[in-house]
Order: structure tokens, then sequence, then C-alpha cells
């Protein structure tokens, strides 16, 4: 059964991968450093790491010299962190 509108590939054997939209943020919540890091397990390099490599969610300026990560992307890394990838 092929539902090309929700996403999903056409050919057979292929990995399901739904088209990701932009979420919205005027509700989610914006996390700092020690948030994250109780939350993730994750020391503060590690977490830097990750995020240069791509496997840890975009922190977002939020002031001068002040950093957050939305607190929808942390429950999304949490819920998956060895397969999680930055859209």
């Amino acid at each position: 059964m092929n539902d090309s509108s929700a996403g999903l590939p056409e050919e057979p054997g292929s990995v399901a991968v739904p088209i990701l939209k932009d979420k919205d943020r005027r509700r989610d919540s914006l996390l700092r450093i020690k948030t994250v890091k109780a939350r993730t397990g994750l020391s503060i390099a590690t977490i830097y790491r990750r995020e240069s490599k791509g496997s840890f969610p975009k922190r977002t300026q939020i002031g001068l010299g002040c950093v957050g990560w939305y607190e929808s992307d942390i429950e999304d890394f949490v819920a998956d962190p060895l397969n999680y990838r930055r859209p």
C-alpha cells in the first residue's frame, strides 16, 4: 500500500521516512545547558561534540553569551539517542 502523500517511500524494502515540517515553537520551552545535561545524562563536552556532528539538537542563541535548546528537540533526542539525526 503506497501513500506518497504521507511522505512514505514507494520502493519495496525501503525505509519509511516521514516528511519533516517546521515545529511550532510558540509553546516550546528553552532549556539551559545544566538542564540539558541532567535530562540527557551527557557531559557538556559530549553535548557540544555531538551537536557539531549533527547527532544532537542544535542550540539557539537567546542572548549575549547565552544559548538554549528547545525542549521538544531534547525530548526527541532522549527518545532515541543512538539514531538521532538533526533535520
